[in-house]
Parts: structure tokens; sequence; C-alpha cells
């Protein structure tokens, strides 16, 4: 009973990891630049495939892929390809604004899950990727170790995102980005060049869902189109506004606690309902997730941890008195 629980806790902490890097990503986008991208489930797709695509088997029925390649040969890979993608797409929406930038992402996250659902010669389509390599695999009799290590690396990558993102947002570059958030023609006023530092943090944050996507297809050692549906964006928003938008940490609790409902709730539902009842009850957990998301909004609108104000150096100097 007891290995039971924690095989389940371990599985349930390395799923967390992957939404958790997602609402990193998201904030710097989002909760530090004010870029309202709907589309953080195609880069997550990107991730996953560039990563299947790189360390995966040959398979008899693509033209392209099956490298083989070692685990970190992927990771890097998926971060490359998410990163260059979010380059071209930022280079043709990141002028939009709000609303039209929400929904020339959106556009494009459904576009990247039907090149992966009919570009069989790539992605081998509805039949998705198989045998994707799990780093760890076999060093131990059961599968319950190598889930501990991987949770290991996972909880490495983000630890390693986190303190980074943290430096950058407390840096000059990060101060610009929080400038361009609140009043963007201040911003340009000033002389910053507001498109190029939009592209940069849509780049960089696109890059660490790819990251995400690539340790999803790992461990699952199996994708396909499926996987990379609209409602995984509408959970890392969730994730980062329960959280608290403009905070990493907060992203990173807010990941873990929306994580935590959407799962146990599926676990309550297949031991009080009967089996034909659980299609219909799977709508249930949206509803539930949406009426978490509207109590934060009508009581804590900053999330469980707010935003926090971050002074330079420089004005924590002490000032000379006035004569």
């Amino acid at each position: 009973m007891m290995e039971g629980m924690l095989s389940f806790a371990v599985f349930f902490l390395v799923f967390a990891s992957f939404y958790a890097l997602c609402s990193l990503g998201l904030n710097l986008q989002w909760g530090f630049t004010g870029l309202f991208n709907v589309g953080v489930v195609g880069f997550f797709a990107i991730g996953a495939y560039a990563s299947a695509i790189i360390t995966g088997p040959a398979y008899p029925d693509t033209l392209f892929g099956g490298f083989g390649m070692p685990f970190p040969f992927g990771l890097a890979g998926a971060m490359l390809s998410a990163g260059v993608a979010a380059l071209g797409v930022g280079f043709v929406t990141l002028r939009l604004r709000e609303d039209f930038l929400a929904i020339s992402t959106f556009g494009v996250a459904i576009a990247i899950q039907l090149v992966c659902l009919n570009f069989e010669p790539l992605t081998r389509g509805p039949n998705g990727m198989y045998s994707l390599p799990r780093p760890f695999a076999g060093l131990f009799a059961t599968h319950a170790f190598d889930n501990v290590l991987y949770l290991v690396v996972c909880l490495a990558l983000i630890a390693g995102v986190y303190l980074a993102f943290e430096r950058m947002v407390r840096s000059p570059w990060g101060r610009v980005l929080r400038a361009i958030r609140d009043d963007e023609v201040a911003a340009a006023a000033l002389g910053k060049n507001v498109f190029a530092f939009r592209l940069q943090s849509f780049v960089v944050g696109s890059a660490v869902m790819g990251l995400a996507g690539a340790l999803y297809a790992n461990f699952q050692g199996f994708i396909s189109p499926a996987d990379f549906l609209p409602i995984f964006t509408f959970q890392v928003f969730v994730m980062l506004i329960v959280g608290g938008s403009g905070n990493n940490l907060g992203a990173l609790l807010g990941g873990l606690f929306v994580w935590f409902l959407w799962s146990m709730s599926e676990q309550v539902m297949q031991a009080l309902l009967p089996p034909t009842a659980l299609t219909q009850a799977a709508a249930a957990r949206i509803v539930l997730i949406g009426l978490v998301l509207a109590l934060m909004l009508l009581f804590r609108p900053e999330g469980i941890l707010a935003e926090r104000r971050i002074v330079s150096r420089e004005a924590r100097l002490p000032r000379a008195p006035k004569r």
C-alpha cells in the first residue's frame, strides 16, 4: 500500500513538473511582458515531437528522424525547435495587441496540431510515435526507481529555469519587460525597442515550453496529436492565474495546486461513479477548474502569491543628504 502511494506521488510530481515549466514560460511572456499567448500547447507539442524525432527509433513509414541520440540532445533540440518556431511566429504576430494576439497564437497552436495529425512522413499522424527512450530505464528492477530518477531530472531543470528567470527579471532586461507590460508607449518613448524585447520574451518562454514537451514525450514513451489539445493551454493559464501572475514561485505553486485538483478529481470520480458515467463526468473536472478560476478572480485576483515589487540595486543605495 505504502509503495503504491509513493509510486503515485512520484508519477504525480513528474507530470506536475511539465505544467510547472509551461507555467514559468507563460509567466515570462504574460506575467512580466503582457503577451497574451494562447498557443502554449503548440510550442509544447513542437518540443515533444522534436525530442521524439531526435531520440526515437527509426520508423518504416517516416522519411525523417529515428536518430536515436541521447536524451540531453533531445532536450536541447526541443528547446531550439520551439525557440525557432516562436521566432517565426513572433515576427508575424507580436505587432498585434491583446485579443488579436490571442486569436493569432490560438490559430498557430491549432495549425501545429493539424500538422502533427496530417504530416505523416514526419510525425506518423494519428498513429503517433512510440518506443521513445526514457533515461535511466532498465537501471533498476522496477520502474518506480526509474521514475524517481526522472523526477530528480525534472526538478533539477525546474530549479535551473527558475533561478535563471529570477536573475533575468531582476536585471535591467526584466525591468524593461515590466515597463512594456505596464505602459508600452512610455517604454517606447524612453528609447526601448518594444518589439525586440517582446520577441525575446516570447522566444525564451516558448523554448521552456518546448523543454516541458520533451520531458513529457520521453517520460510517456508515446505521443500522438491527441495529447496536444487546447485544454492544455487553458490549464496552464489557470495555473498561472491561481499561483500569481508576475511571480515565478507563484507560477510553480499554481501548477502544483491546479494539477492536484485536476488529478485528484479524476481519482474521486473513478472511485465513486460507475464506469458508464465517467465519460460524462469528465466535463465536471473542467467545471471545477473554471470554478476555482472564478473564485480566485473574485476574491484574490493577484493569486496565491502576489507579484513582488523588485527594487533595483541602485535604488537601495543610500543617498547623500541634501545641503
